[in-house]
Parts: C-alpha cells; structure tokens; sequence
C-alpha cells in the first residue's frame, strides 16, 4: 500500500539540505556557547551567525530573533510575556475564536489565575475576523492583541496586515502566530504583518521539530517563561539548541521567501479536492474558497465523526487530519468548525486534507476514487442499528 500523505500542516519531512546542515552542530560543534573557552566560544561564534542569517531572511535586528522549542513556546512567551509585562497598564486582551489552542489557553489562564480579562472575537462562517469587530473591542486598558495569520484547520487567511495597523494606530501591542504562514504564503519581510511579536516553527516548513522563533520588536522586553540564564538577550534562559536552530535558519534560507508550498502547484490539485467535495452528498466544504492557503482543503460529512472517516482513509493510505494536530484523539468537536456556527454533531465530522511540495495529481485522482464509498460508510456507520 502506497502512502499519501494529506497531513503537511501538522508537519512536514524534514528535508534532507536541512538535515546535512544540522549534522556539524551534532559532531564538531558540540560546546556550550555559554562556555568561555575556545570550544564554547566557537559555538558562540555559529550561534552569533545563525541569528544573523534569520534576521536577513526576516528582515529584522539580530537582537529582535529569540530562538525557542518551536511554535507553542513562541506563542506562550508572546502572551504571557507580555501580558505580565504590561499589566500595569492594563489588563485587557483580545484574541478570536479560531486561534490555536496554544493562544487560547493562554488566554484562558490569564483569564482565570491572574486576573485579566479576555475578549475572543467572532469570525464569519469562512472563519475570517472582521476588521471593523477588532476595532470595537479595542479598550483604553487593551494591552495585547493575539490574531493569527492563518487558520490551521481550514486554511483561511486573516487580514493580519490590517489588524496589526489597527493595533498599532491605537498604540496596543500586537503578536500573530504565522506558525502556517511561513512556506505557504509569500513573504517580503517581518514588518508585512505589522506586528510586535510574530510566531514561527520550523517543522511546518521542512525544519526540525522541537525548534522555533519569536520575533520581538524592539524595544519591546517580555517577560521571560524560563527563568536561569541571560541566554536569547535575557529572553529565554536554557542552554541554545545549536542542532535545531541551525535546522530552522536553513530551512527558513530555502524554504520561506520563495515558499516551498509552491501555489502553482498546489491550487490545482486542492480546487480539483474542492470540486470532489462539493460533488458529494452530504459533505460539506469549510472555510473561504478564495481569501485561503493553497494547500489546505477541509471538510465535514453529514451524520459521520472524524475518527471513523480518518480510520477508512488511513486504511487506504491516506493521511489526514481532524484539524490541529495538537488536538489528535480529541473526542471534542472542533473549535474553529463551532465557531463558523455549525452545531456540535456536525462540526464533528471535521477532516483536513493539506498538501505539500510532493503531492501529485495521481494521489488526488486516487481520492477521487475512494472518498465517496469512506464518505458514504462514515455515513452508515453512525446510523441507528434497530434490534431483532
């Protein structure tokens, strides 16, 4: 059984000129960049220009790039950074409905063990926040904004550009998770999203897992998450993981100003699932048909769940997804799905086909073959069953 692989947005292989580039950080350059012998220092010395290669492709001050785990930590040191650096001003915070969980538990926790407030914007039934819905609930005592830039689940696009102008004409702060951003959609510099604090992970552009960035606009200072060292400018404390970063500032080289999900692509292969969907009885395509990452199409089956639907594709070969892949297992309907306004039983019948640099038109073809009959049994399987 050949493997097609449905899943790039939950992450991607790692690409093996990123792999060669990790490899010297495994064996010759071994020491503690903290050390202040000469094999620390020569770590030191990669460490140094490895950020400065990130901040050319970003656009940004070396000083402003903190090198973390990956995206969850990137996000978490955005919001509770800075929420606990601002509070004095204010504790009001404004995020939306379809943000990653790592953005909205944050939130939820500030909300409940440190006082703040928490407002969580609607979005209209493509998933997409209104610019004018943001500009309401902006307060006196708002200090931090946290939209994302693009949606996980169904791959719709916000207008971050916008939102972060927004913010920055009422002088509140303003961090977007492009986590899904980075590699899909096209990028000129850091300053495109008009934001204070910008996620991003390697993993989902063909770097290494367990490796991340938070851009900080200077002179902006969070709070650091990890208390220890003066690693990442006092930002971050933990011994520098030179493998992983050296992975994420290669990747971030080859795969992110010209993006490795490549639009030409890929369009025509996920309007083609597009057209399979809406064809099909039933099933239901979600999320915006134009203002969308090229690679994601999403999807829910009337009167099916995700499990059964993800266990009859995966037994033809197919991977895919529920949604976000930090949720796997979860028996709770989607997030994003109920926040488009479709009621629990169906939002639960969510599935998310994302494709990547390898997909070919024969793996579509094949899930034009099997999609109706998984479709159809996914249907059956939850019918009633009547008693002799």
């Amino acid at each position: 059984m050949n493997t097609i692989y449905f899943d790039y947005n939950a992450t991607t292989p790692l690409d093996p000129q990123v792999r060669a580039a990790m490899l010297p950080f495994l064996d010759a350059v071994w020491g503690n960049p903290s050390s202040v012998h000469h094999v620390g220092r020569r770590a030191r010395a990669r460490l140094d220009d490895l950020r400065d290669r990130a901040a050319t492709v970003l656009g940004a001050k070396p000083s402003e790039v903190i090198f973390t785990s990956g995206g969850t930590e990137s996000v978490n040191l955005a919001i509770f950074g800075t929420a606990r650096l601002l509070k004095p001003k204010g504790r009001h915070l404004i995020t939306s409905a379809v943000e990653h969980h790592a953005v909205l538990h944050a939130c939820e926790y500030l909300a409940k063990q440190e006082n703040f407030e928490v407002t969580v914007l609607p979005v209209d039934a493509t998933g997409r926040i209104a610019v004018e819905t943001l500009a309401k609930a902006l307060r006196p005592d708002t200090i931090l904004v946290s939209l994302q830039a693009a949606n996980n689940e169904i791959g719709t696009l916000q207008p971050v550009a916008e939102l972060g102008a927004l913010c920055r004409s009422r002088g509140v702060l303003f961090h977007t998770d492009a986590v899904q951003w980075f590699g899909k959609e096209p990028f000129a510099n850091i300053h495109q999203f008009n934001a204070d604090l910008v996620s991003i992970c390697a993993h989902k552009f063909h770097g290494p897992k367990g490796a991340g960035a938070l851009f900080i606009r200077s002179p902006l200072q969070p709070h650091p998450l990890l208390i220890g060292g003066a690693h990442e400018h006092e930002r971050r404390a933990g011994t520098e993981n030179l493998p992983a970063i050296a992975g994420l500032v290669e990747a971030l080289e080859r795969f992110v100003r010209q993006p490795v999900f490549d639009p030409q692509l890929l369009s025509p292969l996920t309007t083609q699932l597009i057209k399979l969907v809406d064809s099909l009885p039933g099933v239901q395509f979600v999320g915006a048909r134009a203002q969308r990452l090229a690679n994601t199409v999403s999807f829910l089956v009337e009167g099916a769940d995700s499990i059964t639907l993800l266990a009859g594709l995966d037994l033809e070969g197919i991977c895919a997804s529920s949604g976000s892949a930090c949720s796997a297992g979860s028996l709770e309907p989607s997030h994003v799905i109920s926040a488009l306004g479709v009621e629990a039983r169906r939002a639960n019948s969510l599935v998310r086909f994302s494709l990547g640099r390898d997909s070919k038109t024969e793996e579509v073809a094949f899930v034009e073959n099997v999609l109706p009959e998984i479709a159809r049994r996914g249907q059956l399987a939850q019918q009633p069953r009547h008693s002799l």
